[in-house]
């Protein structure tokens, strides 16, 4: 069994800008909003690679971002065959690192995870290395890898590991509010300058995007750790709410959120993490943070 891969539906942004048209290439070469096949055989040309730089330029984050972090991805459905034919399933947990050149199209994930169902793998190892090795290769399309896509596979034995626990911090969600602008609004966002910098962790579930290809509704919850100038409270709400109408993948919306507060409120220290609930069986949560350190426990929330 070859592990090789060549993504058939990779492209790349870079002549075009904005997200309306690199939704137009998604929906034209991807499997996204599109009837599929079911193919149970593995196949890992099933991934599709896009582009991060687009999206990031035209946040205005050019060359090497402020932040570091990771995609959490998290598979529900994952199984193969023993080498006697027996079905093995585990929940897979996922560490890609945001410096890679490209992410993974969500549903193409989805669709390369269910080949593996009826194909037969030597180990559980086995389909570690495998998986690893075809996302790593997808992540770094057309450059050299610079690290690694990580695989956990827990057992059925294993799967009380992976218990809900929710966001820390003070909710955001307590204050009633007027809210009125539901696309992305930096300009909600204010802290206040002369007054002594704090350390405090803000949390909200009432985090909603909408798919850049289908325009189907995410839900997720987000947690901000910051030390610095104290951000308005209201104003950070209103900002969080405002992305309800507006269209993009997972992984851009954190940092967008990530760099709209860092250019706006001017933190010394953030950290933005985003809990999107499941969709196929697969949940992601996006992590960008401004100073190294370890990542956030892999975990899900009780919506996902």
């Amino acid at each position: 069994m070859s592990s090789d891969l060549t993504p058939k539906n990779s492209t790349t942004c870079a002549t075009e800008s904005g997200p309306q048209m690199l939704a137009k290439v998604v929906g034209e070469l991807g499997e996204l909003g599109k009837a599929s096949s079911y193919i149970n055989i593995y196949t890992p040309s099933l991934l599709f690679p896009i582009e991060r730089a687009p999206t990031r330029e035209q946040m205005g984050i050019k060359g090497r971002p402020t932040f570091m972090g990771a995609d959490l991805w998290t598979a529900y459905e994952l199984s193969w065959l023993t080498p006697r034919g027996k079905p093995e399933v585990a929940i897979a947990r996922f560490i890609i690192p945001c410096e890679s050149t490209h992410i993974v199209e969500s549903k193409s994930f989805k669709l390369y995870l269910n080949s593996f169902n009826s194909s037969k793998f030597q180990s559980k190892e086995h389909v570690k290395e495998t998986l690893e090795k075809d996302l790593t290769q997808a992540i770094w399309t057309g450059s050299t890898p610079q690290s690694g896509v990580n695989v956990q596979i827990l057992s059925p034995s294993e799967f009380a590991q992976h218990q809900p626990r929710e966001l820390e911090g003070l909710s955001l969600d307590r204050m009633d509010l007027e809210c009125s602008v539901y696309h992305p609004a930096p300009e909600l966002l204010r802290a206040v300058f002369d007054e002594q910098p704090v350390r405090e962790t803000l949390k909200s579930d009432l985090l909603k995007s909408n798919c850049l290809v289908t325009g189907q509704p995410d839900w997720g919850s987000v947690e901000i750790s910051y030390y610095g100038p104290q951000i308005d409270q209201p104003g950070l709400l209103r900002y969080l709410v405002s992305f309800r109408d507006h269209n993009e993948f997972h992984e851009p919306c954190v940092e967008r959120i990530f760099n709209d507060i860092w250019t706006r409120c001017k933190p010394v220290e953030l950290s933005v993490l985003g809990c999107y609930t499941r969709r196929g069986g697969v949940d992601i949560s996006p992590f960008r943070t401004s100073k190294p350190g370890p990542l956030p426990k892999h975990h899900r929330t009780a919506r996902q």
